[in-house]
């Protein structure tokens, strides 16, 4: 089958299956390549077919639990780890499983107890060190959070999730300099990412080296068409250098690219109302086309110090669960 197309080896399974239809290992198999096809439906017909001949196959319900966990029915991915649990209460990655339902579901302390618990049986995946990780993230606990991902980098130390989560810890920490070897190390292996590049560029601003923090937003956009939210980051590094004309530009640049978003038009405008520009207007469409026109004095008098520590600015880059 080696030299066969991916739709010529689901065909030949198809017939396989027709002839024999209690051989499991097609169906894993069959699941497999439409996965690889990224036909998810498919994938979940397979495995309940499966299911109907094995209710107890483990690799069949854990499939199944992520199908849903994917779909966001956490209660039904939930109901399906719980089975291949009864089937096998020694497998770690169906307590690694469960524990991210309970995390997306935002109960810290038994996300906590099913991670541990895949911790006791296996030790050395990085990956629940980083899941771990993740969760002291969400209640704001850096230190904790920074260990735990030292912890997965020790183990797997190019683990790109774990290098990006703790870069935007560090940052959270205010510890620019490690961010910023954090993201370098993930620009080496992912050169294609131009968020990284964004992240990199964001550290180099807060450390104060001007040229290197241009060089890395300007790489950022040779990268990509979708440049709204690097253009921002850009303006407002260079408000940080006090090159305003150039930040009122770049922020313009942003308007033009995305007339809909509201974010350039607010800093902007925090911009002049920085500057003392007290009589200027500022107008934003929003998206049923409506024209606003606001003096963005009364409107934004927030300190623009705010929105260098924003969402907007970290560009937290968080891996997925």
């Amino acid at each position: 089958m080696e030299n066969m197309s991916l739709n010529e080896k689901i065909n030949d399974l198809v017939v396989k299956m027709a002839k024999e239809p209690n051989v499991i290992e097609n169906y894993h198999a069959l699941s497999e390549l439409y996965l690889q096809q990224q036909d998810y439906d498919k994938v979940m017909s397979v495995l309940d077919s499966l299911l109907a001949i094995k209710p107890d196959d483990v690799q069949a319900l854990v499939g199944m639990g992520t199908m849903w966990f994917y779909e966001r029915d956490f209660r039904k991915s939930l109901q399906y780890y719980n089975k291949a649990l009864e089937v096998n209460p020694k497998n770690f990655l169906i307590y690694y499983n469960i524990g991210n339902v309970f995390a997306e579901w935002k109960n810290f302390s038994k996300a906590l107890f099913y991670y541990n618990r895949a911790i006791d049986l296996n030790s050395s995946n990085p990956a629940i060190y980083n899941a771990i990780a993740l969760l002291y993230q969400d209640i704001e606990d850096y230190v904790e959070a920074k260990a735990y991902y030292e912890k997965a980098l020790s183990l797997d130390p190019e683990n790109i999730d774990a290098l990006i989560d703790m870069g935007n810890v560090c940052f959270k920490l205010f510890d620019y300099e490690t961010a910023l070897k954090l993201f370098k190390k993930v620009f080496v292996l992912n050169p294609d990412n131009e968020l990284i590049a964004v992240c990199i560029a964001n550290a180099l601003t807060l450390m104060k080296d001007e040229k290197q923090a241009y060089m890395y937003y300007d790489k950022a956009l040779s990268m990509t068409d979708d440049k709204y939210k690097i253009l921002i980051c850009y303006a407002i590094s260079l408000t940080e250098f006090k090159k305003f004309a150039e930040a009122e530009d770049m922020f313009k640049k942003a308007i033009e690219f995305d007339k809909n978003s509201p974010n350039a038009y607010v800093l902007l405008a925090n911009l002049y109302t920085s500057l003392g520009s007290k009589s200027v207007e500022i107008s934003f469409t929003l998206g049923n086309g409506c024209i606003i026109h606001k003096s963005f004095l009364a409107v934004f008098n927030i300190s623009f110090s705010i929105f260098i520590k924003s969402p907007i600015f970290s560009f937290d880059l968080s891996s997925t669960r």
